[in-house]
């Protein structure tokens, strides 16, 4: 007997270095487009995107749907969610099947649960359809259970070597309005042009899940959908990220889809994942991409370090970085990279100096994660060998938190030195410089007060993401991350390309005329780091980020950690940014200082105001 009530369950656990993004849950799409002329009804539920308690929506959706199978995509920081998910789905009578990298690789695990009745492995599309179709496992392959209190693995499945017989994904079931908090001007969607891997890197799920074989999709394919979610988003401005864990894996069918794209000239922004050899090896390829706007490049960098490399497989040289970077730049993409810190080898003077070669070799984005050991890797089965693995509980498996023992570092030190790369890398320069490709590629300059705008949302999600991942020690992390920021190359580079040049802040400077604003941060009372911004009339001549604080400042701003509560995580809301910038007001004292600091507000309140009035007519311009 088969089943005919499908709901399939997103849960809301995803953390680490992927909650930048509202992630579409697109294999449950894709699952639900396969089934659906088959089934009664089919219903995705993404709990990351609804606002009440999981377990409220979840009891809600099955005493509405009624479902006879209910199906759950899990990583592994959402695998004690999953499990709960399933028990609610089993207490009202449904059969449970899980999905995704984390069950394919612990599916003896997952069947110890009495709520679990199938573990889906790799590929889910037409194992899924026959599960359904059936309404048993018996024969279909890549489904493991459990019968008369035995673990059963039916065999693998092979993999999908036509991906172009695959529906598009069911986006018209989507229930919600997706977005990225980074590009708050344009709707969201994913893409997939390709699976698999060639790579072979041992701390990746990857050659798990595909054996170290990609598939490719044709670029006409791939076109015609393209099309559909622009049809689909009403022709607004989109971001869509593609989720391929190597685009330029057939160079060939990435330029041939370039070219099918540049004629229809669409406002989109496409972020792709790259191996940095291909990147050097193809620079006009690259050239195309950038054209047609594939402008966001994510390469695995890993670390500068040869020795790093070659323990983890990655199968390159770094040699190829800094030309990939510049292949990237000299367009205007945006290069961005990964390192990977607290290898099991690795020491703390070697971690230091990831974020000065990230800059050395030009990346304008960069991310430091956590060696993580995911189950299925070869780098949780060597470390899992050795003793090394002390943390069970899967939910810290996000790329932020240390489960296994370095040889040369404490584990929480491990964390607080993600922290301080961080720092180091998202310097001013960083983030003007990231703002100079946006130019090259022939857009206007961006005003101060959109520019401080974007920022000061980029900070504040930082600020939720610590909380999230790092509730406990969060005033320590930011302690650490204030401390580190301190750097001499801010003041080299701001002079060199002139910040004037790259934002558009003629206004203020007209009104500020000559000045030295200093913003400080304090730490109950003692000076910590000082960022000073140096003008004229004209220009902007430098901006310093010194350790303490200057005695030459005509304009002082000072806030304290203490404003904050960093204590059980951070919640910011208007309140709390008025009563701030109340605090920094007041400490700019002095007769002399007052009509420097009413100068500075009046410039900035006509800054903000310019704007708005410019993004607004942008806004209208686009309608």
């Amino acid at each position: 007997m088969s089943f005919k009530r499908v709901l399939l369950i997103k849960p809301s656990g995803r953390h680490g270095l992927s909650y930048a993004f509202d992630l579409i849950p697109t294999a449950l799409e894709y699952l639900a487009a396969t089934i659906e002329n088959i089934v009664d009804t089919v219903t995705i539920l993404d709990l990351e995107m609804e606002r009440k308690p999981f377990e409220e929506v979840v009891k809600e959706s099955l005493i509405a749907l009624n479902p006879d199978l209910v199906g759950i995509t899990m990583s592994a920081t959402e695998h004690s969610e999953g499990l709960e998910i399933a028990r609610l789905a089993k207490n009202k009578g449904a059969m449970t099947v899980l999905g995704g990298y984390h069950p394919t690789a612990i599916p003896d695990e997952l069947l110890l649960q009495p709520q679990v009745d199938f573990v889906v492995r790799g590929e889910g599309e037409i194992t899924m359809r026959e599960l359904v179709e059936k309404g048993g496992a018996q024969g279909v392959r890549g489904v493991s259970y459990r019968e008369n209190g035995q673990t059963i693995h039916n065999p693998d499945r092979e993999f999908i070597e036509d991906l172009d017989s695959l529906p598009f994904p069911a986006r018209h079931l989507r229930m919600h309005a997706y977005g990225t908090r980074l590009l708050r001007d344009r709707e969201y969607d994913v893409l997939t042009t390709s699976r698999g891997c060639f790579g072979r890197c041992t701390f990746c799920c990857e050659p798990t899940m595909s054996k170290g074989h990609q598939r490719f999709r044709s670029p006409e394919k791939v076109m015609e959908e393209i099309l559909e979610v622009v049809s689909f988003h009403g022709n607004k401005p989109l971001s869509i990220d593609i989720t391929d864990p190597h685009f330029l894996g057939r160079p060939e069918l990435v330029e041939r889809l370039c070219d099918l794209l540049a004629p229809h000239e669409l406002d989109i922004r496409f972020g792709v994942k790259v191996r940095a050899d291909s990147v050097e090896k193809h620079p006009d390829i690259v050239r195309k991409m950038i054209a047609v706007g594939i402008v966001g490049f994510e390469m695995g960098i890993e670390s500068p370090n040869m020795k790093d490399i070659k323990s983890v497989s990655k199968g390159l040289n770094t040699d190829v970085h800094i030309q990939a970077v510049n292949n990237i730049k000299r367009w205007g993409g945006n290069a961005g990279g990964t390192f990977v810190i607290g290898l099991p080898d690795q020491n703390e003077d070697q971690i230091m100096k990831f974020p000065t070669y990230a800059k050395k070799i030009g990346l304008t984005s960069a991310a430091f994660g956590v060696a993580t050991p995911f189950p299925g890797t070869r780098f949780y089965e060597d470390l899992n060998a050795q003793g090394l693995i002390f943390e069970t509980d899967w939910n810290r498996y996000d790329e932020m938190h240390s489960v296994f023992k370095s040889r040369n570092i404490s584990s929480g030190r491990v964390e607080e030195l993600a922290s301080i790369c961080m720092a180091r890398f998202w310097t001013v320069d960083t983030f003007l410089e990231k703002e100079r490709m946006h130019l090259i590629r022939h857009s206007p300059k961006k005003t101060l007060a959109n520019f401080i705008s974007d920022k000061m949302q980029e900070l504040n999600f930082s600020l939720k993401m610590g909380s999230q991942l790092q509730n406990k020690n969060l005033g320590k992390h930011v302690l650490s991350v204030i401390e580190a920021s301190a750097d001499p190359g801010v003041e080299i580079y701001t002079r060199e390309v002139g910040v004037h040049n790259i934002i558009d802040m003629a206004l203020l400077l007209r009104i500020l005329g000559n000045q030295t604003v200093q913003l400080t941060v304090l730490n109950n009372g003692v000076a910590i780091t000082s960022w000073i911004l140096k003008t004229t009339r004209e220009q902007v001549e430098y901006i310093q980020v010194i350790q303490g604080k200057s005695d030459l400042s005509t304009i002082n701003l000072d806030m304290d950690l203490n404003y904050f509560n960093f204590d059980g995580g951070y919640n910011l809301d208007i309140i709390d940014d008025l009563r701030i910038l109340g605090k920094m007001l007041a400490s700019n004292r002095g007769i002399k200082r007052q009509p420097n600091m009413l100068r500075l507000l009046m410039a900035g309140a006509l800054e903000f105001l310019v704007g708005y009035l410019r993004t607004i007519d942008q806004m209208g311009r686009k309608n």
